[in-house]
């Protein structure tokens, strides 16, 4: 109620700078100067009727425009060329209007009247923004009860970092009070935007930020490298204050929101993110149906988020674990409603009567493989469960993608299957080696090796933080151990454009860029909760464990790769193995399984996978592994 009558109090004030308007200008075209003075009685009842159309024509094109929906204190340049544009609108319906009607108001003079009018609204606009600001900012630094705003510095005077400005300042309710911008260009340094002085990045910057009562530091800028991310987070995190984001999408078409926020696990890594090609997988996954074992994990359950967002015929879940699966039911239920068609059922890949049922009743379009045991120590204990799951479990889906004619069969697989050390490593080799052999399948088969995903179920990610929410100490086995790293999403993305340029047999594998080492991971997420490591939270080391190796071997030399349209995706050049060899590696694994010590299958697993070598062999020599010494440069 309360807009409503400043609405119409606005509305008063515009129509009465009109009539005004139209009165001096009219006498003054038809009557002359003086009539201003002297004459004012000559302005005639058809001159009146001219100002009330004049006055009801752009009062009109601005309600039509929308120029009384906006709250003034706070809108932006496209609010202000609302009303130009109403008032050209109107101009022209006045035009039109008055040569038809034959009025002695001419064209010109009817353009002047509407122009005029226009400045008038603007400045006074303009005005009232600009002092409600000022008074605004005035209050804020004599209240005391604004004592408990954040004072900040933006990082980056450019268009994001004044739009944050902007919005903070313009915001009463804002949590967040902006003292000052730095930024590089030493051309802006001295000059003050939005009344907040901006300095330059210098060797005093940080003094200055620490003497100025800053508490929080946000990056504004756009299309950060790595190296520049990792450059800013340092430097300022030496302050003492909390380092922010402030994201802030460019164009239309982005998903993305605005938002402040604190550096997150993927900021950690100070890469770049990795983009896929969505629009070919999106045209591939569309109207099929999809087959996604291990639906409910980490890697399963972003591959169905994925798939259910490309429209496909339907969705199909299968998992073991009933827990995971009926998560990623209720959360796909939840946003797509009805409108996905979706079948979420448990099994196990071990069982091939089970497998049979499914096939046979959802006919797949495409399987996505996932299912697989992980964790190498847990595997190094049981390793003939990780044949049952991940080698004969991946032999069973592939037997029945074949036979109910599958068109597409994706398995993934990992950076540990190269050179492996563990049984699990070894595992996944032997299963890539099942998909490859079937290179004169109808099915098309592939498999997509990556590195260790952020956050995935069972992952360091999430010990970290239990670790350091619990007071320390973090444990890792190493401090020399490095990874390569990828995101869930970006997994996820990877196995489905695999699966959409699929030809026969490919080995998909990822350049994941430079492998990072756990230890300065550590420490990362250390400072990132407002700690300081080895003072507040001890990094301690423990030991390798068990098949562990100190690095892992993700890409092999270039001259063995094949490039996709994807810089990032490359192809294996691997001699595949024919079926009847990987026939003859499963029967060797089924007749340890008949006696299944851990020594039996750990020593098929090596007559199997000629690549197999204990950790302790792969470490002597890890100082001297390209892998290890890219991480270090």
């Amino acid at each position: 109620m309360k807009f409503q009558r400043k609405r119409a109090l606005l509305m008063l004030i515009d129509a009465a700078t009109v009539v005004t308007v139209s009165v001096l200008l009219q006498l003054l075209v038809l009557y002359g100067p003086d009539s201003l003075v002297t004459d004012s009685s000559a302005f005639s009842g058809l001159a009146w009727l001219a100002v009330a159309i004049i006055t009801v024509a752009v009062i009109g094109c601005r309600v039509i425009t929308g120029v009384y929906r906006c709250v003034w204190r706070y809108v932006g340049i496209t609010n202000y060329l609302r009303i130009v544009i109403a008032d050209v609108a109107a101009d022209a319906v006045l035009t039109v209007f008055f040569v038809i009607a034959r009025f002695g108001l001419g064209f010109t003079s009817t353009a002047l009247v509407v122009l005029v009018s226009c400045l008038l609204s603007l400045i006074s606009r303009f005005a009232y923004q600009a002092a409600y600001a000022r008074l605004k900012i005035a209050e804020d630094m004599q209240e005391t009860d604004k004592d408990n705003r954040i004072n900040i510095a933006i990082i980056g005077a450019g268009n994001i970092g004044a739009a944050l400005a902007d919005e903070l300042m313009r915001n009463p309710q804002a949590h967040y009070r902006p003292l000052f911008f730095v930024d590089i260009d030493p051309a802006k340094a001295g000059l003050r935007l939005f009344g907040l002085p901006i300095y330059p990045e210098d060797a005093e910057i940080n003094n200055r930020i620490r003497n100025a009562g800053v508490q929080e530091i946000v990056i504004a800028l756009p299309d950060m490298t790595g190296e520049e991310r990792e450059r800013l987070y340092n430097q300022y995190k030496s302050t003492g204050c909390k380092v922010k984001l402030y994201d802030y999408p460019v164009g239309s078409t982005s998903e993305s929101k605005r938002q402040l926020r604190e550096f997150n696990i993927e900021d950690v890594l100070f890469r770049d993110p990795i983009d896929f090609d969505n629009k070919q997988s999106l045209e591939f996954y569309r109207d099929k149906t999809v087959l996604v074992t291990g639906g409910g994990g980490s890697i399963g359950s972003e591959l169905c988020r994925q798939i259910a967002a490309m429209k496909p015929k339907r969705l199909v879940i299968f998992d073991i674990y009933e827990n995971n699966a009926y998560d990623i039911q209720q959360e796909l239920i939840r946003r797509y409603g009805t409108e996905l068609s979706l079948d979420v059922l448990i099994g196990s890949v071990r069982d091939v009567d089970r497998l049979e049922e499914v096939f046979a009743a959802y006919r797949p379009d495409v399987v996505l493989h996932a299912a697989a045991h992980k964790h190498v120590p847990l595997m190094e204990k049981s390793p003939a469960e990780v044949v049952k799951n991940n080698v004969l479990g991946t032999y069973n889906t592939a037997n029945m993608a074949e036979k109910y004619g599958v068109s597409r069969f994706v398995l993934i697989s990992t950076d540990k299957a190269v050179n492996p050390t563990n049984v699990m490593g070894a595992s996944k080799r032997l299963c890539e080696m099942i998909v490859q052999c079937r290179q004169d399948s109808a099915t098309r088969f592939v498999a997509v090796r990556f590195g260790n995903v952020l956050g995935s179920n069972g992952s360091v990610i999430p010990l970290f933080k239990r670790q350091i929410a619990e007071g320390g100490p973090i444990t890792i086995t190493d401090k020399r151990i490095i990874r390569y790293f990828m995101t869930i999403p970006e997994a996820a993305s990877l196995v489905l454009e695999a699966g959409s340029i699929a030809k026969r047999g490919e080995l998909f594998v990822l350049d994941m860029g430079k492998p990072i080492h756990i230890y300065d991971l550590a420490r990362n997420m250390i400072r990132m909760s407002g700690l300081v490591p080895d003072v507040d939270i001890e990094i301690k080391e423990i030991g390798l464990r068990p098949g562990e190796k100190l690095y892992e071997e993700l890409l092999i030399q270039s001259e063995q790769l094949e490039r996709t349209e994807n810089s990032l995706i490359f192809i294996e050049k691997d001699t595949p193995l024919s079926r009847e060899q990987v026939e003859a590696k499963l029967m060797i694994l089924g007749k340890a399984l008949k006696t299944p010590t851990p020594e039996n299958i750990t020593a098929a697993m090596h007559r199997t996978v000629e690549t197999f070598h204990t950790p302790e062999e792969v470490n002597r020599v890890a100082a001297s592994a390209r892998e290890m010494q890219e991480a270090n440069a």
